[in-house]
């Protein structure tokens, strides 16, 4: 999705693109993320609103008219006085199901190329984040949690078999590390993973790398795209995940007598 620095211009626009996906037999549908503002830490605040509000009940409606599942990519969220980069999930009822406060706020300084640093405008979450479908069992995580192993091998502890990642790799870090990022998080917990990016604007202050892409539990890249705004369509088969992992019972196999990841908080 491209993406304006007019809010009501990009959840209209969004709005169009849901329902040609629904339209088009998409039963789950994901926006990027920040689909509502330019990602640049001096709008978060300015664009952020609570959820539920304005952005959300849109999304609801849209998910209830279509009869799909929405993940709302992720707004700017405030809530009391802090501010998050937030992604709403919402059931075919329109009902909000949960909502994931990214994690892992960026905080990178690649000389000569880059320097992005989140915490000036944001707050972290504190919450894991999956929901059920009839389909399967799904984790949500926002950009750079991809980049933290831990968050996905506790999903996968969790029951989930599809790992969804609204994000906006940059044009430093994209091109090298995306998508083998993803490949690393399919292939270690045996689960789908997609993330689901901006299309990229030259003339913004943050230019996305775009290339939206889901991964199977093989390692194997099933969809992508390049740079420019379209609807990647990709079909998930949760039993799939079922046969990766008895062929390659490497869940079962951990040495937990060794090693163990820890969730401290839930």
């Amino acid at each position: 999705m491209a993406v304006t620095a007019v809010k009501s211009e990009n959840l209209e626009h969004a709005v169009t693109l849901i329902n040609k996906a629904a339209t088009n037999g998409a039963q789950l549908i994901i926006l990027p993320e920040c689909f509502n503002s330019p990602y640049d830490t001096t709008c978060f605040p300015k664009y952020a609103e609570s959820i539920p509000g304005p952005t959300s009940d849109i999304l609801a409606q849209t998910a209830n008219d279509n009869n799909v599942y929405i993940i709302g990519g992720s707004i700017p969220e405030i809530d009391n006085g802090e501010v998050y980069n937030t992604c709403p999930v919402f059931s075919p009822s329109g009902k909000l199901l949960t909502k994931h406060r990214k994690m892992h706020l960026v905080d990178i300084n690649v000389p000569g190329k880059i320097r992005f640093r989140e915490a000036d405008s944001l707050s972290p979450g504190c919450d894991f984040t999956t929901f059920d479908t009839p389909y399967c069992k799904v984790g949500i995580g926002v950009c750079y949690d991809l980049r933290f192993p831990e968050l996905a091998h506790i999903y996968g502890e969790m029951g989930c078999k599809f790992l969804v990642y609204p994000g906006a790799f940059n044009m430093t870090t994209g091109p090298s590390h995306m998508e083998p990022l993803l490949r690393a998080r399919a292939v270690d917990n045996e689960v789908y993973v997609a993330l689901v990016s901006g299309a990229r604007n030259e003339t913004a202050s943050y230019v996305a790398w775009g290339h939206s892409t889901v991964v199977s539990p093989w390692g194997d890249v099933l969809a992508t795209t390049e740079h420019l705004e379209t609807i990647v369509y990709c079909d998930i088969d949760p039993d799939f995940v079922d046969k990766v992992r008895t062929h390659l019972p490497i869940l079962s196999q951990k040495r937990t007598d060794m090693y163990s990841t820890v969730v401290k908080r839930k």
